[in-house]
């Protein structure tokens, strides 16, 4: 298990790494104190079975300098293969500036090849690699040193086994002629965007119930001063005040810390300082906004405006697609996909690529009429209508 402590033995490895086809990457990570993941550990593999072919990468050695591994991740001739990798692509695109492409994410595509969905590493490392991962390691301290020998263990194993099941998933992509499904994925992913959380649009983010116009104005300036201290301060959001602390300042509207005093649900620390003085602030700033420049209370879904039965049909309708296709259901289209379509929306990713191809615009002619549903025996069949 070769731990690389040093920039020069990163680059050796990220050299050798820039000749394979494909790396394989994995880390290791602490956010429940923090705003953002604190990166404890990078572990990386490329194709072989030789004891240099793997290895961890301690970022929180002295005087280790990552940008071999950011170059690396540049590297356009090496496919970068992850598992569920939405969270390790946020700790690259906030501290190196970087998004790592051609990039394939392994719970994607299992998804794509009918293995559930979100299926867990731990399931295709026994499916596909036949290997056991042990996780008594999951939950450690990663960011104390020395690392066990368990520790790296199970670290390694997060990426090792991964070589096996990109390479049977990339196959079984080809061979069904879904690598473009899986490349549509991607571009989320891709996007720098994903990984930006914007104070001002903060907001979007609450369930609020019947809100009227001046309420959301001022649920919007709490959310933005919240997520601006919290990002400025690197500690978690709910650690300023909750959402329903939120929500409940936003319904109180507190003129002074008296007012403010009688809110239940906010924390004691909240209750001075500059989180209390940020408060109300907000809360000023919201009721300050022109009635003209009120922002759009959001649109809540009414069940009355669902049509029931036809949401009843286009769950029956996804179902039939998923299982024709192999494909997990929830990547197809969601629950609220399905209620968004009853209650009249005619657009959204449903509709579009892959998606529209397999489901979307079947749905639309059911919506139409131009289509009815038949059951004989377990296959639902389609039927056109003249």
């Amino acid at each position: 298990m070769t731990t690389l402590s040093t920039t020069d033995a990163l680059r050796t490895f990220c050299d050798q790494a820039a000749t394979a086809p494909y790396v394989t990457v994995d880390t290791e990570f602490l956010r429940e104190r923090t705003y953002y993941s604190k990166l404890c550990l990078v572990q990386l593999a490329y194709p072989g079975d030789g004891e240099t072919d793997a290895v961890l990468v301690d970022p929180l050695a002295e005087g280790i300098d990552l940008t071999p591994l950011y170059d690396l991740f540049r590297d356009a001739g090496v496919v970068k293969v992850f598992h569920a990798a939405r969270q390790d692509l946020e700790i690259f695109a906030i501290e190196g500036d970087t998004i790592p492409a051609p990039l394939f994410d392994t719970q994607v595509a299992a998804m794509v090849c009918g293995f559930g969905e979100q299926v867990g590493y731990e399931t295709l490392a026994r499916k596909v690699a036949k290997a056991q991962i042990d996780k008594s390691s999951r939950f450690t301290d990663w960011s104390r040193r020395p690392l066990s020998d368990a520790q790296k263990t199970y670290a390694l194993a997060d990426v090792t086994h991964l070589r096996v099941i990109y390479e049977y998933l990339a196959a079984e992509l080809e061979k069904t002629g879904r690598t473009g499904w899986v490349e549509e994925e991607m571009d989320v992913l891709r996007d720098p965007a994903t990984y930006r959380v914007e104070p001002r649009e903060a907001w979007k983010r609450l369930k609020m119930r019947n809100p009227n116009a001046r309420y959301v104005a001022v649920a919007r300036e709490l959310a933005a001063f919240r997520e601006s201290h919290a990002q400025s301060a690197n500690i978690p959001r709910t650690r300023i005040y909750k959402d329903d602390a939120l929500l409940e300042l936003a319904a109180m509207k507190p003129k002074d810390m008296g007012e403010l005093s009688k809110a239940r649900l906010l924390l004691r620390e909240a209750r001075k300082g500059a989180i209390a003085d940020g408060i109300l602030a907000a809360v000023a700033a919201g009721m300050a906004v022109p009635k003209e420049e009120l922002p759009p209370v959001p649109r809540q879904k009414a069940r009355d405006q669902i049509n029931g039965a036809l949401a009843d049909l286009l769950r029956v309708l996804v179902k039939a697609k998923a299982e024709q296709a192999g494909v997990a259901q929830k990547l197809i289209a969601t629950a609220s996909d399905l209620d968004d379509i009853a209650s009249g929306t005619r657009d959204g990713d449903w509709a579009r690529g892959w998606r529209g191809e397999v489901f979307g615009d079947d749905a639309l002619r059911l919506c139409e009429g131009e289509i009815a549903l038949a059951c004989k025996g377990h296959e639902v069949r389609i039927v056109p209508l003249d």
